[in-house]
């Protein structure tokens, strides 16, 4: 499909045949295990790549799940893709296929707190040294060395939404060989094509934006074939396949992701500049904002600010508390960029087991409430949070 296709048409027709051979509109849910040959002949030619057809084994791959991966992979402007059962198995996979002992990774500290986790503990324990830094071209730059391997950072990062400077962060990396990963989850393809920036590999985890209505997981590698077939390779040892009627539930969601995103930013930005108008609230992090430390990145880079903004609250965490259980419409749980509004205090949900001085340490506000802006109106998520916001 042609460059200048726009995001919505690329989201309802990329990666999609002009006619199916069955003639169906949309790709079928194919449930099957095992593929088999016709005879020893096809067989002989498929393992000797002159015979094309699906892998003989649903661990190596299955129509549906392919189909989806050619429809994300068009959605980046990239030519491969590949779909795993989580984000986290994305990440993961990813890491190991492109790490080994003696190897260096530089990780930004704002990354999704298990990928942190990942790399501190497990990569540790398979001989790969890591930094976590600040997410910043300086910071990232001080903690080079001459192993370094990866860099993997994320923009928007989860909570206060740092947009990363990433033309400059591979300007640095291609200086040294070094392949460069963004978890792209927060600023979706709609708001931003890292590839085209020059990012090696781009992650998502289609459980959030692209599947858009919190019924599945998953989570996609996208980049060059040479990349991403290796990143296939270590999946079909590790194991966490995606299964197709996942997949074809993420297909199906994907093709109202523009529609959905544009919704979500235009109300997020009307909500953030609510927020810094309140009394309650001390300080508020959207990219699209001026106060914001990475506005003028995030207008360079970024066509919107995504569906979250989160807000400290004058108050801390008692005042983050009544606040979220005043709230009618937002409902209190984890994940973001969905249909529904989500709302959350990380000290409360993801950082449970730490005492006040350990959350501050790591920068987590007492205070702070993530709120994950849906597609209902914006005049009844208004009027709910003001209601809920004026009884602070």
């Amino acid at each position: 499909m042609p460059e200048q296709r726009g995001p919505s048409t690329l989201a309802v027709h990329g990666g999609e045949p002009e006619i199916r051979a069955d003639r169906a509109i949309v790709a079928p849910v194919v449930l099957s295990s095992t593929y088999p040959f016709a005879d020893t002949a096809e067989l002989v030619a498929y393992m000797e790549g002159t015979h094309a057809r699906p892998p003989e084994y649903a661990r190596y791959g299955n129509p549906t799940v392919a189909a989806t991966e050619a429809k994300l992979a068009a959605l980046e402007g990239a030519d491969a893709a590949v779909l795993m059962a989580s984000g986290m198995a994305a990440i993961t996979t990813t890491l190991f296929a492109m790490l080994k002992a003696g190897a260096h990774a530089v990780f930004t500290e704002d990354v999704y707190r298990k990928t942190r986790v990942f790399a501190r503990e497990t990569l540790a324990r398979f001989g790969v040294e890591v930094d976590v830094v600040a997410p910043n071209v300086a910071a990232i730059e001080a903690a080079l060395r001459p192993n370094t391997r990866v860099i993997f950072t994320e923009t928007p990062t989860n909570p206060y939404l740092r947009v990363v400077d990433l033309p400059a962060v591979v300007a640095l990396a291609k200086a040294r060989r070094i392949k460069t990963i963004v978890d792209a989850t927060f600023a979706t393809p709609v708001n931003m094509q890292a590839l085209r920036l020059g990012i090696d590999l781009v992650i998502h985890s289609t459980t959030k934006y692209l599947g858009g209505h919190n019924d599945i997981m998953g989570g996609a590698v996208i980049g060059k074939p040479s990349l991403v077939d290796a990143i296939r390779d270590q999946l079909g040892t590790l194991g966490a396949v995606a299964d197709p009627f996942g997949a074809f539930l993420l297909s199906r969601g994907i093709k109202t992701l523009a529609l959905r995103v544009e919704r979500q930013n235009a109300s997020a930005k009307a909500i953030a500049e609510l927020l810094e108008r309140h009394r309650a609230v001390a300080q508020v992090w959207y990219p699209m904002l001026p106060s914001h430390p990475d506005h003028a990145i995030a207008m360079r880079d970024l066509t919107g600010g995504g569906a979250v903004v989160s807000f400290e609250l004058g108050g801390g965490l008692a005042a983050g508390t009544k606040l979220l259980d005043a709230l009618e419409i937002p409902k209190l749980a984890a994940s973001l960029g969905g249909v529904e509004s989500l709302v959350e205090q990380p000290a409360l949900m993801s950082y449970f087991e730490m005492t006040p001085d350990e959350r501050a340490a790591i920068g987590i506000r007492e205070g702070l409430v993530r709120l994950s802006v849906g597609i209902e109106d914006l005049a009844d998520l208004v009027a709910d949070l003001t209601r809920a916001l004026d009884r602070l």
